[in-house]
């Protein structure tokens, strides 16, 4: 039996478009039922829908034996214990650094300024400034990130962008790119060692 695991929304949709070419179907929409099981139309495969940030977690620890994630999260969180062969191109976004429209960011950032940025990549976004010299406060939110600049909680935030829109509707811009993302395979490394009759045809499928 091999358990992959999965988050909800487009992540979930993209690659259940790749299984299918294996003829590997989900019983039950993960929208629809409250199971977190799931048994695929493969009686060898089954599913287990987890939130993503703990997809790695799930991986790392074994009770996945491989799974799909952001790259927002491997770098955020770290991949140890991890084997990541394949960048799978789809949920494709950017982690950026924002701030309300006409904070003088760059003036900020010349100045040495201690900024206070508002994220969920904590790690991340320490790295980033650190490699610039910038000295941060991290305040550390799970959603409704675009607020903390209007009402004067932070003076950026670091989030996922995708279109922009969501920026440009609550009047911020985006000042710098961190790192391009996408959605990447992951599996435990145990796993692939012991399974990997067949765990490398799902391998062979996802890098055509």
């Amino acid at each position: 039996m091999l358990t992959l695991a999965l988050s909800k929304g487009r992540i979930f949709e993209e690659t259940a478009s790749v299984l299918a070419k294996a003829g590997i179907k989900p019983l039950e929409d993960p929208e629809q039922s409250r199971k977190l099981i799931i048994a695929t139309s493969n009686p060898e495969v089954r599913l287990i829908i987890v939130r993503a940030s703990d997809v790695p977690t799930y991986v790392q620890f074994g009770a996945a034996d491989f799974g799909v994630a952001g790259l927002d999260i491997l770098l955020e969180k770290g991949s140890e214990g991890l084997y990541v062969p394949l960048d799978l191109g789809i949920a494709r976004c950017r982690m950026a650094v924002a701030v309300r429209e006409g904070f003088d960011y760059l003036a900020a950032v010349r100045q040495g300024s201690r900024l206070r940025v508002a994220t969920k990549y904590v790690n991340c976004a320490r790295e980033h400034f650190a490699n610039k010299g910038v000295h941060i406060d991290t305040i550390h939110l799970y959603g409704s990130m675009e607020l903390a600049p209007l009402v004067g909680l932070a003076d950026a935030i670091v989030d996922l962008v995708s279109t922009g829109n969501t920026l440009r509707a609550n009047h911020l811009v985006e000042v710098e790119s961190i790192a391009e993302i996408s959605a990447r395979l992951i599996v435990n490394q145990a796993a692939f060692k012991r399974k990997r009759e067949s765990i490398k045809p799902l391998l062979d499928l996802w890098s055509t």
